[in-house]
């Protein structure tokens, strides 16, 4: 069997006891994730639940295929959550219920990591960070792009300085999702519902989560406010009708423009677009004093480094033209010590990042410290819904983002001490000292 050599284990940790893990929800996001845990040798899944018999089947084909041992099977989770053996458990289910039941994992001393949705209120955000408070257990944020390769790069750079001072970050989730949301009836996937009942950014994470820790949210800064906009909605109720002959309306605009202000003077836009035609893009910019980052571009451009090009106009009069450099010609300098040291490994989807994000939280509950993407960051991604719901219901006026943090956010440090941390760039140096 193949294994990965991405390893959590701790310098001086003995790696001879396996990391135990639950997987409560069994649908397609589960088999992702579990084919990035069975290459890994130092983790276990003891566990695993769902109400569908059909699924559980699926599941269990995929661990035999693997020659791997075959978990315990609940249809409760609470009975899997009772488990004296499980560190943590993965929970890939539906945006209505992945909030309820890593809290109830959180209150059960496990580590918990869900899955990407916008939350439904601010209560159970509150909630959540509540219980990671009272039993020191962390929840973790996994299908994000925190963990990209791109990303990590600018993050390795912003931190050296390559941009100067960040002013401005923008990013989205723009993701032509037609064929899956016109076409589903009320008893399609929440995803759907959440589409024809309610006007926000219902997936904001995917590209807010690097530009948060890149501006060090919760950590020495915090999102202030937030004001969203709409659309009209056309493009869902247009392809239904071409596609199925069905009248169905929704609810959801088909542009979301939110924008947030940052205690430390900056700004963030973000975009939300999954039902027009367009190619795949998360939108991502990262604009400084010195250089930006644009995705859509594939390009940096840093002052005096990038080239600029002397021209005249028709009158003759000299004007600069400047040319991006591509992405890639910044790999050799600055790619982060975490692919530079495990791209040739990365098992998983999503260009490798999922297979970083599952190794990262797998190292904390591990270790018993903090994940880090914690529930902090989790609640402040995920209220972007809540909050563009309700700025949108009022013609797009401002409304105040909560400090989940109390007021820790002032002084409260980077995460060190870990070559999965997002707040510092470890050397490549430490980060070898984890491989096995």
């Amino acid at each position: 069997m193949n294994k990965s050599n991405i390893s959590r284990t701790a310098p001086g940790e003995s790696r001879d006891r396996l990391a135990t893990i639950g997987i409560i929800g069994l649908g397609p996001r589960a088999e992702t994730l579990l084919a990035s845990l069975l290459v890994l040798d130092d983790v276990e899944v003891g566990a695993v639940c769902d109400l569908s018999d059909k699924a559980v089947a699926k599941i269990l084909s995929i661990f035999k295929r693997h020659k791997r041992r075959q978990p315990k099977v609940f249809k409760d989770y609470h009975q899997l959550l009772s488990l004296p053996e499980v560190d943590a458990v993965l929970v890939p289910t539906s945006w209505n219920s992945h909030l309820p039941i890593a809290i109830d994992a959180l209150e059960a001393g496990k580590y918990a990591a869900i899955e990407v949705g916008g939350a439904s209120s601010l209560d159970e955000l509150w909630r959540l960070v509540h219980a990671c408070e009272r039993t020191r257990t962390s929840c973790m944020m996994l299908e994000n792009c925190c963990y990209g390769r791109n990303e990590l790069m600018v993050l390795n750079m912003v931190r050296q300085g390559l941009f100067g001072e960040i002013v401005h970050c923008a990013g989205g989730y723009e993701h032509d999702l037609r064929d899956g949301l016109a076409l589903q009836g009320e008893a399609g996937s929440e995803r759907a519902v959440h589409n024809r009942y309610r006007n926000a950014d219902l997936y904001p994470t995917h590209q807010l989560g690097p530009i948060a820790k890149l501006l060090r949210i919760n950590r020495g800064n915090r999102f202030l406010s937030l004001t969203s906009t709409a659309s009209k909605s056309r493009g869902l109720q247009d392809y239904a009708r071409r596609a199925a002959g069905r009248d169905v309306a929704f609810a959801m605009g088909d542009v979301v423009t939110t924008v947030i202000t940052c205690a430390g003077g900056e700004t963030i836009a973000l975009t939300h677009s999954v039902s027009l035609p367009r190619p795949y893009s998360r939108n991502g910019r990262v604009q400084g004093t010195r250089g930006i980052w644009l995705e859509d571009a594939n390009g940096i451009y840093i002052d005096g480094v990038s080239p600029s090009v002397e021209l005249l106009d028709p009158a003759g009069n000299p004007y600069t033209e400047h040319h991006w450099d591509p992405v890639d010609k910044f790999y050799s300098q600055y790619d982060h010590p975490l692919w530079a040291q495990y791209h040739k490994a990365i098992v998983g989807g999503h260009g490798g990042m999922d297979a970083l994000a599952l190794s990262a939280f797998l190292d904390a509950a591990r270790r018993r410290v903090e994940t880090p993407i914690d529930a902090y960051d989790v609640a402040a991604w995920m209220a972007v819904t809540c909050l563009s719901e309700q700025s949108i219901a009022m013609g797009g006026h401002p409304v105040p983002f909560p400090d989940f943090t109390n007021g820790k956010w002032i002084n409260r440090p980077p995460l060190r001490g870990s070559a999965w941390t997002l707040d510092e760039v470890p050397s490549l140096e430490a980060s070898a000292r984890q491989t096995p």
